[in-house]
């Protein structure tokens, strides 16, 4: 953790203890005592200032384990640093003030931040342009007091503004500076800043990590994700490279469409010679994406796409091995494989798959569904007629059973089908869907070429567990949410710095915006439900449900009062075929055959078909459920769909490593009589399981079961169900526990025949780390303790979310 700074007069002691003090009001189940006791162990004769200030916030936290409210505690007293720093920066002089004291001083703090901010160069001029009264008399100061410590220390390693290294920018200014830049087209400015401050600093909506980081900003990059598609020519190669950078610089994942390269061995008629195939060019381009780390923020992250027909593809299946010719490897490089419906039918039927070079084949990349399989037997005839110079045949379920060993082996390339991502896509009339993107829960047309168009997707998170109670759904509430969060949303395509032609001619002509969830795994909790259960499946579809209806409906909205987008005639949306209804013409390319889904509704989508017929849509697509990586964090739920990984465990990410406990699980243990210090021991012992203590209740044991104890069964079907009302997809990974070649290929058939667009990472027990650390034990003595830690959220999927 990095501490922050405090001014050289010493901290008074009495100090401390009024600071910890005021950390433990409110909070149950904490005690001054225990801090202050662990801070006066900690400090030594000659302790520097900062040591001291940071103290209390060490003792708070190494009694997380055994009590998850001290998560709020070393919050506040960390929140009581970043005053300090900030009022001293902006003062010049040293500053402290207690939250009691902050919250009189809130209004002026923000005038003065914004105008140093502004004089720095760090925050638009225009911002000082607003009705500040008004829009500092909507602060909630109260709300900095809400952040778990895992929360405040993100904001503050890697969101607030500062002045090298110095921050000056408090949690409820941050959150206004946000809804401040994202309101500034807005006619009435001041009211919408507050409408959308309201909504961020409740939590109950996240934008995402670029629009955190720039909205409001000079330089207000503010989308998430680039899908591009590469030609089959060296410029387009070398501008691919450029777009690349580019787009990374200030954020955002990209997903790059490389299946148009000509493959190895296949003829160059420039120079007479050989191709080398696409690899060569895959490694530029991964080192490319490190070298390009958003000013150190974060690194760089690409996703490379190839389809499965490529003659290449088996030495892309092997990128990311530690073997091999190093010169053919990518090892930053994500990968994903563009699978056709047509080889998972060749699988299923045992039959052969023939692999092509696309110089030769070069419609195949813009076929799908029927179209593609016609055309590609069609080819494969060519070849049994000699026509064809460079294929090679296999049996397609041995290049199947390979994708999978790579999978496990590797974690890459993951599956992704091409044909629902198409079939299903509303912007069918406007282009070809050719990948995803980094995280794979886009699915965004795009075309190389001088007219060329790069996909650009704008993404934001509803916050399920704060719409979600022991009744059930607040529908009302999260409608309410969502009307605000799509407007949110759109806004953000006309403020966006774009950084190359490509993305901001594709963002105008279609504007797609990617409304997604988190907090999935707290809302089942919050209802008592377990997530390998029918119930979670059945929760999973109606809230997905809702969701959906409202951001359409809301959409449409926008597009009564602002216009359509530039692309709607033609598009499904135009036909009055929703993302419910195009789950046929899914059924109908397979024949009615490969595809189970559950198709029921309960909402009047009559009634929304005819209001989109009507007033249209403002954008081409408005649902995708990103991997919330970082800013679930922000909010104190676990990331978007996912279980969770352990009930007590250490997450270790770009801000450090933090003990992290499961508040529901503990409050009911509580409430059974059975949290203690040797229930604390027991789940360290068993890597945060419940499985192997014989005191807990059965019934605690299935609702509280890990994401390794789950069926990955009912992970599928309840992605089944949300993809369903989605119009792009859903990042999902899929946790097996005890993989075999037999349980990875049923898993993902099922994957398929459940009509999923995308699947993102595997994850296995081999992929987790299990460290043997010496902590100090429950009862203060020093004992090695297995400690599960958790590195899976800090992977790429960072650079979007």
């Amino acid at each position: 953790m990095t501490p922050p700074v405090i001014t050289a007069t010493p901290t008074p002691p009495s100090r401390v203890e009024r600071l910890v003090d005021e950390a433990v009001a409110g909070i149950p189940d904490v005690e001054a005592g225990p801090v202050l006791a662990e801070t006066r162990r900690i400090a030594y004769d000659g302790i520097t200032d900062e040591e001291l200030a940071i103290a209390p916030v060490m003792a708070a936290r190494s009694l997380v384990e055994s009590e998850p409210n001290y998560s709020a505690v070393a919050a506040r007293l960390l929140l009581d640093g970043l005053r300090t720093e900030a009022l001293t920066h902006l003062a010049g002089a040293r500053r402290q003030a207690s939250h009691d004291e902050m919250a009189g001083h809130y209004p002026r703090y923000v005038r003065e931040y914004l105008q140093r901010a502004v004089a720095l160069e760090l925050a638009d001029p225009a911002l000082l342009t607003f009705d500040l009264d008004r829009v500092t008399a909507a602060l909630r100061p109260e709300r900095d007091l809400d952040f778990t410590f895992l929360g405040l220390q993100t904001l503050y390693d890697r969101y607030f503004l500062h002045e090298r290294g110095v921050r000056f920018e408090l949690p409820q200014a941050f959150f206004l500076r946000v809804a401040m830049g994202l309101a500034l087209r807005e006619d009435d400015r001041e009211a919408r800043a507050i409408e959308f401050y309201e909504l961020l600093s409740s939590r109950r909506f996240m934008v995402s990590t670029p629009t955190l980081f720039n909205a409001g900003t000079t330089r207000p990059q503010l989308s998430s994700c680039f899908l591009t598609t590469v030609d089959d020519d060296l410029d387009s190669i070398f501008q691919g490279y450029r777009n690349n950078a580019l787009l990374a610089k200030y954020s955002g994942g990209l997903g790059n469409d490389w299946t148009p390269v000509r493959g190895l061995g296949a003829h160059i008629t420039g120079t007479n010679g050989l191709s080398q195939g696409v690899v060569p060019f895959l490694k530029i381009a991964g080192d490319t994406a490190v070298a390009v780390n958003q000013g150190g923020k974060r690194k760089g992250a690409a996703c490379a796409y190839l389809e499965t027909w490529h003659i290449d593809v088996e030495e892309f299946l092997d990128l990311r091995k530690n073997t091999g010719d190093d010169r053919r490897r990518t090892h930053d490089t994500n990968t994903a494989n563009w699978v056709p419906d047509e080889f998972l039918r060749r699988v299923e039927a045992d039959a052969e798959w023939t692999l092509f070079s696309p110089d030769e084949t070069p419609d195949l990349h813009d076929l799908y569904g029927p179209a593609f399989a016609t055309r590609y037997r069609e080819y494969e005839a060519a070849a049994d007629r000699g026509e064809i110079r460079v294929f090679r045949r296999l049996p397609a379920v041995a290049l199947w059973r390979r994708m999978l060993t790579m999978l496990f082996e590797t974690g890459h390339p993951w599956i992704t089908f091409k044909d629902p991502c198409n079939l299903r896509s509303p912007q069918q009339h406007a282009g070809v869907v050719h990948s995803s993107n980094l995280c794979t829960e886009i699915t965004l047309n795009t075309r190389a070429g001088a007219d060329g168009e790069v996909a650009v997707c704008n993404l934001g998170s509803v916050n399920l567990a704060a719409h979600a109670g022991p009744d059930g759904l607040d529908t009302a509430e999260l409608g309410r949410t969502v009307r605000t969060a799509v407007r949110m949303l759109d806004n953000v395509i006309d403020i966006n710095l774009y950084t190359i032609p490509e993305a901001r001619r594709s963002n105008l002509r279609h504007r797609p915006i990617g409304l997604g969830l988190m907090g999935f795994q707290d809302a089942l909790f919050a209802q008592g439900i377990a997530f390998a259960s029918d119930a979670a499946v059945e929760f999973a579809d109606r809230s997905t449900e809702h969701l959906s209806y409202h951001a359409i409906a809301a959409s449409s909205d926008l597009a009564a009062e602002r216009g359509r987008y530039p692309s709607y005639d033609g598009s499904l949306w135009s036909r009055g075929v929703l993302p419910i209804d195009s789950l046929a013409l899914l059924a109908a390319a397979r024949e009615g055959d490969g595809l189970d889904v559950d198709t029921s509704t309960t909402l009047d989508w009559d009634a929304l078909r005819d209001r989109v017929r009507r007033q249209g849509m403002r954008n081409s697509n408005v649902m995708a459920i990103a991997p919330t990586a970082t800013i679930s964090n922000i909010c104190g739920v676990g990331q978007s769909i996912e279980p969770q990984f352990r009930n007590l465990f250490v997450k270790s990410n770009m801000s450090g490593e933090f003990t992290v406990v499961n508040p529901y699980l503990v409050a009911e243990l509580k409430a059974r009589g059975l949290w203690d210090r040797a229930m604390v021991a027991d789940l360290k012992y068993f890597d945060g399981s419940l499985g192997a203590i014989d005191r807990v209740p059965a019934d605690l044991k299935a609702r509280y079961a890990t994401a390794f104890e789950i069926d990955p069964r009912y992970m599928v079907e309840a992605a089944s169900r949300r993809q369903k009302w989605i119009d792009q997809s859903q990042s999902l990974n899929l946790y097996v526990a005890s993989p075999s070649g037999r349980a990875l290929d049923e898993l993902y058939r099922l994957a398929w025949h459940k009509g999923l667009k995308t699947t993102y990472y595997l994850r296995t027990q081999s992929a987790t780390h299990v460290e043997k650390s010496t902590l100090r034990g429950t009862d203060g003595t020093l004992n090695a303790v297995p400690t599960a830690v958790c590195r899976m959220d800090d992977q790429d999927c960072e650079a979007c979310q």
